[in-house]
């Protein structure tokens, strides 16, 4: 129990405030995982594997998603405080796991607020490059870093309208997708399933000249692609500390996840495998950063041009959503760190309206690495640093299916409280947690298996230094930090602390009759 029983809630004047509305919760949910993974990185899958193998990557992986969006469910309603899950482990599993995770999880925040800042610039080349790429990246970093020290209901409101920007950009291309495969082109007219059929369903393979094992192994890039782009579905529980009611927001954002993620990943990933053919060579172009998004060949290849300008600016949204993201997120687990005394104490430091600025200028700081890409001869470690990035996205996830399980194995021991009475039951239960447990520690093993052909220390490096991190800072944390049990006994593990009952008083329950006309049409789509 070293290290957990300790664990106290930040003094009234280091506490974050809960002003997140339940359509902010969401859109962040669902917003947070529509990004350039999905506007971009699909198209990497599709040429890869081809479409129907696509296809069956994200479906395999969308099942993945949902069983670990159930678990931050339960638990994010059950103890709804800031930076859950990173907490949670600490608190269920070991403070030493704990800290590991949640150190190398808010790094990959805050080294991907660098990667978004570097790419911005990228995309407004679609336009043009009389502006340098430094420039934009020190203008945006600057707004980027002045927006988050707002209250947060106002990134609350950023984040729902971006987000929405970029549903209804899926929606409207889905809708677009399907009247050009029943004949809208004035050029190809019908398109159909013509893809499919040449240059065919399933993509040539990878790596090898055997057709099975090359598709095999394309199957499988286009499954660690899908990992990646679905990363975000987490954000519910980071989030789930400063919403002003977690038990109706929380599960009503994770309930939503899987409807959510049929209509706009597989429905995308479908259609692109309908009207982008796998071998078309601008998925591989290096003409522009947006160039290569399969959302605009589809829209090239369909001869309406024009509307490759209006999805530039979406995706131009989107990334700069994600950097505004990357911020709030890397400053509430600093902030969660420091409450669950696996940080420094000054972490927890906030202004007048709850906002943890310490967290924010640390988290912001890192966003000067995005001047590595316009450097020379950095190309390497920048690699690595989109590499701890991804992988440990990954980690994070299994940090939640264990957490669960643990979660699960003390309600069972302690019997204080019953399952069936909780605020959120998430679905499959334990059964779920570790089905997605064992999937993405299996992922996360693979990942890198491309370094193995043409194997170089520097491309393993590149592969699994996430892991190696995570291994160093798990053994300073264990050995050196708490000296503890390598994990907390169930019936030790601290589920009292923060627990929605003691919410419930504290809460303020909603009004439907207080909200505007607009405001309940809102309430009832989102």
């Amino acid at each position: 129990m070293e290290g957990i029983s300790t664990y106290t809630k930040p003094t009234a004047e280091g506490q974050v405030k809960r002003e997140l509305k339940p359509r902010h919760i969401s859109m962040i949910a669902l917003g947070g995982t529509i990004g350039t993974g999905l506007f971009i990185g699909t198209g990497s899958a599709l040429k890869d594997a081809g479409p129907v193998g696509s296809i069956i990557a994200y479906v395999f992986m969308s099942t993945i998603v949902y069983s670990i969006a159930q678990s931050i469910g339960e638990m994010a309603t059950f103890i709804p405080i800031t930076g859950s899950f990173t907490v949670f482990c600490t608190r269920f599993v070991s403070p030493a796991i704990g800290a590991a995770i949640g150190w190398m999880y808010w790094f990959s925040w805050a080294v991907t607020f660098a990667i978004e800042l570097s790419i911005v610039g990228k995309v407004i080349e679609y336009w043009t490059d009389i502006v340098p790429l430094a420039a934009w990246i020190a203008i945006f970093f600057t707004v980027f870093t002045a927006v988050n020290f707002f209250p947060v209901k106002i990134y609350g409101e950023v984040e729902f309208w971006a987000a929405s920007i970029k549903v209804i950009a899926v929606v409207g291309w889905l809708i677009y997708a399907l009247c050009m495969m029943c004949g809208a082109s004035k050029i190809q007219g019908p398109i159909g399933f013509k893809y499919w059929g040449n240059p065919g369903a399933w993509g040539p393979g990878i790596l090898t000249s055997n057709i099975f094992g090359g598709r095999i192994l394309g199957f499988l890039s286009a499954l660690i692609n899908a990992a990646f782009t679905f990363q975000g579905t987490e954000l519910v529980g980071i989030t789930a500390g400063e919403c002003a009611n977690p038990r109706k927001a929380v599960p009503r954002a994770i309930n939503r996840v899987f409807f959510r993620i049929v209509v706009f990943f597989l429905g995308s990933i479908f259609f692109m495998g309908i009207l982008v053919p796998y071998n078309d060579r601008k998925l591989v172009s290096n003409s522009s950063f947006t160039s290569s998004s399969p959302f605009v060949i589809a829209i090239i290849n369909c001869g309406t041009s024009v509307l490759g300008h209006i999805f530039n600016a979406v995706i131009l949204t989107t990334i700069l959503s994600a950097g505004n993201s990357n911020v709030y997120i890397g400053s509430r687990l600093l902030y969660a760190l420091g409450s669950a005394h696996v940080g420094p104490r000054f972490l927890t430091r906030t202004t007048e309206n709850g906002v943890p600025w310490v967290g924010v200028l640390f988290t912001s700081v890192f966003g000067l690495l995005g001047f590595l890409s316009v450097s020379s001869g950095s190309q390497q470690a920048f690699e690595w640093l989109v590499n701890v990035s991804t992988v440990a996205g990954l980690l994070s996830w299994a940090a939640i299916s264990f957490s669960h399980i643990r979660f699960i194995k003390a309600l069972d021991t302690q019997e204080d409280f019953c399952r069936d009475d909780l605020p959120f039951k998430a679905s499959g239960g334990i059964w779920y947690a570790w089905y997605a447990f064992v999937c993405v520690c299996i992922i996360v093993v693979i990942q890198g298996f491309t370094c193995f052909w043409d194997f170089t220390a520097a491309s393993f490096l590149t592969a699994y230094i996430s892991l190696f991190i995570f291994v160093i800072l798990f053994v300073v944390f264990q050995f050196f930090v708490f000296c503890g049990p390598l994990l907390i006994k169930p019936e030790d593990i601290d589920i009292m602390n923060d627990c929605y009952c003691q919410e419930e008083l504290n809460v303020p329950v909603e009004k439907k009759g207080k909200l505007s006309w607009y405001e309940r049409v809102l309430d009832a789509i989102f």
